[in-house]
């Protein structure tokens, strides 16, 4: 007699709702639940090879872009746990191999989450406190050579910040996001993020306008860091089309990075002076080039040039996806719109979604003199979205042409019912969830 089918595994859908059940918010900032999760997993958060701890408001996820393809073309083995993911959550977890990294798998994932599930017993614990503690299960499963840890909200009482003594602590670009949680200055915000600053642990921080630094500055002294800052221990330009970084080892003339906006010099600037003020991997210049023209990161500047959406669209246009979702995340966007204006000009349209709790005022207000065509959409399959007439209202205070529209899909649809003399240049904006969306409704999620 043939054995029984083994009943398969139910998908991964299903866990994290049950797993997100455990806590009646979503964001409950502290440590204690974690703490409290890693003694009964048996601490794998001690068991885990070097890690460096990113946070800050814009370009965490860039800069841990460029720090992994940097290190991978040195030959190491880098685990990177990021967060939020865009269409699967497999994407933040990423497993160090030999050669580079892959996503993990559904079902090992799956096993990790059970474990943590298992260990916390029922007890209330947030979904991000979980996936977290996963991270840590399995990157203390699998050798590799470094972790790259992003936080997922502040920093001080995020549940990455359970690290004693990592390798390095990195503060990218802080600004006003999250006010609800972390403050309504940039003082209080810059605070929370200087939180993962460790007792004499290097920390490299990106330019900050000057209250945020003060703050950091503040808790480097307060933990005897040596600080690295962007514009004083560490330079980074551009020169000829090039990225010229300085410090006091000397200089580095290198090609300019893949991802698109001047930005994004300063994200690989940022990586950069990381790994040049950590002594435990010695990286030579070649493996500082190839990483920085090699790093890709989803949704920040992607030109989309072909999939089911694209289709839709206007022909001969080109489309930009960018996941910016407030003020500075704008400011950045716009300004690499500002420089593809100089190159070829085209009529711009902003097709925005945002979350609830953002400052859209604040958020469209960067596009106010590079379009007056904005189309407002929901983003789908989300809780506490902006309503599109709310989005509306906040466009048409800058004297915009605003329109609603059901979808991404169907924005496109009626921009190619329109008589342009030159293609438009279309950016897809607002949110990191609409960003999501968008890949995987054109077939080109990020892998």
């Amino acid at each position: 007699m043939n054995a029984p089918a083994a009943k398969p595994a139910p998908p991964l859908g299903e866990l994290i709702a049950r797993l997100s059940a455990l806590h009646p918010k979503r964001i409950d900032l502290g440590l204690e639940r974690m703490l409290r999760l890693l003694e009964r997993l048996k601490h794998p958060e001690r068991m885990l090879p070097p890690v460096i701890h990113v946070a800050g408001t814009n370009g965490k996820g860039s800069t841990i872009a460029y720090l992994r393809a940097i290190l991978e073309a040195a030959g190491l083995r880098v685990h990177v746990y990021t967060s939020p993911y865009m269409v699967r959550i497999n994407e933040s977890f990423r497993l160090g191999r030999v050669g580079g990294g892959t996503l993990v798998d559904d079902d090992e994932l799956r096993a990790a989450l059970e474990h943590c599930e298992r260990a916390n017993a029922g007890a209330p614990i947030t979904i991000f406190e979980v996936e977290t503690a996963a991270a840590f299960c399995l990157f203390a499963q699998h050798a590799a050579d470094v972790v790259l840890l992003e936080v997922g909200l502040g920093g001080r009482l995020d549940a990455t910040n359970v690290i004693d003594t990592p390798l390095a602590s990195v503060i990218a670009p802080v600004s006003m996001d999250h006010t609800e949680f972390l403050g309504d200055t940039l003082t209080a915000i810059a605070r929370e993020k200087a939180g993962i600053i460790k007792r004499g642990v290097p920390a490299i921080c990106a330019e900050q306008p000057s209250e945020a630094m003060d703050a950091i500055e503040q808790q480097a002294r307060r933990m005897h860091a040596l600080l690295h800052r962007a514009s004083q221990e560490w330079h980074v330009n551009v020169e000829r089309g090039r990225l010229v970084y300085q410090d006091d080892r000397g200089l580095m003339d290198l090609a300019a990075p893949k991802l698109f906006g001047r930005h994004q010099f300063d994200n690989a600037g940022l990586a950069i002076a990381t790994l040049r003020a950590q002594n435990r991997f010695k990286i030579d210049a070649a493996a500082f080039e190839a990483g920085i023209v090699n790093a890709e990161w989803p949704a920040r500047m992607q030109r989309l040039a072909s999939g089911a959406l694209v289709d839709q669209a206007p022909q001969g246009c080109e489309i930009w996806l960018d996941g910016g979702h407030n003020a500075e995340g704008g400011r950045v966007a716009a300004a690499a719109l500002g420089d593809l204006e100089e190159r070829v000009s085209r009529p711009l349209v902003v097709i925005v979604g945002m979350m609830a709790n953002k400052d859209a005022s604040a958020f469209l207000a960067n596009f106010a003199g590079l379009t007056r065509h904005i189309i407002a959409v929901q983003i789908p399959d989300r809780d506490n979205t902006m309503p599109p007439d709310r989005l509306a209202d906040a466009a048409r205070q800058f004297g915009m042409r605003v329109e609603s529209s059901a979808s991404v899909e169907a924005a496109l649809r009626s921009l190619a019912r329109l008589a342009y003399e030159v293609p438009p240049r279309i950016l897809i904006a607002g949110s990191l969830y609409l960003a999501g969306h968008v890949l995987a409704a054109n077939g080109t999620p990020p892998g």
